[in-house]
């Protein structure tokens, strides 16, 4: 597998729409940084949050998660309690091409204040808003900032296209809008 640079995300977002809006450059003036860079994608964060609460006492079961466990905000800035956690969304729509699989890392400015940005890869032919956890490992509130750089994407071409992707196999977070919750 080939990590793919700047010159090739910038073709393939404009030219076949990868990323949707796409910034065509590293955009880093009194924000967290978004945009192209040299071997990536630096992603926003949405407006929408969905800030995790036990208030209701609730066990954290994969296979039937309660969304009654969430508080929705929409803010320019969400407040994660400590030791806790967030569910956001990127502000950008993501289409994978068929030969590609799209590896996220949080951002260093989050990572070093204690908070741990976690998505998992992006599959061939996977589209839709990334939907991204913010960790607050702290024992303090921690700040996202919305509309600002949150988390870094890796494109990584592969030797050829795989048997079946994402698409073919009809995944359940296919085409995601908005802040997607586990589903089974």
């Amino acid at each position: 597998m080939t990590v793919m640079p700047d010159s090739w995300i910038r073709r393939m977002a404009l030219e076949h729409n990868m990323i949707e809006p796409f910034v065509d450059a590293q955009k880093r003036e009194g924000v967290i940084s978004y945009g192209v860079s040299s071997y990536g994608y630096d992603a926003r964060v949405s407006r929408e949050f969905k800030i995790f609460t036990n208030v209701n006492s609730a066990t954290v079961d994969p296979k039937d998660f309660k969304e009654s466990s969430f508080v929705d905000r929409e803010a320019d800035v969400c407040i994660i309690p400590p030791n806790s956690f967030a569910l956001a969304r990127t502000v950008e729509y993501f289409r994978v091409p068929r030969d590609v699989l799209v590896i996220c890392l949080g951002k260093s400015t989050y990572a070093r204040c204690g908070i741990i940005v976690n998505v998992t890869p992006l599959e061939p032919e996977w589209e839709g808003h990334v939907t991204l956890e913010f960790s607050n490992t702290t024992p303090l509130p921690a700040k996202i900032y919305a509309d600002e750089g949150a988390s870094q994407f890796l494109f990584l071409k592969g030797d050829g296209p795989p048997d079946v992707s994402y698409a073919d196999r009809a995944g359940k977070y296919m085409g995601q809008r908005g802040i997607t919750v586990p589903k089974l």
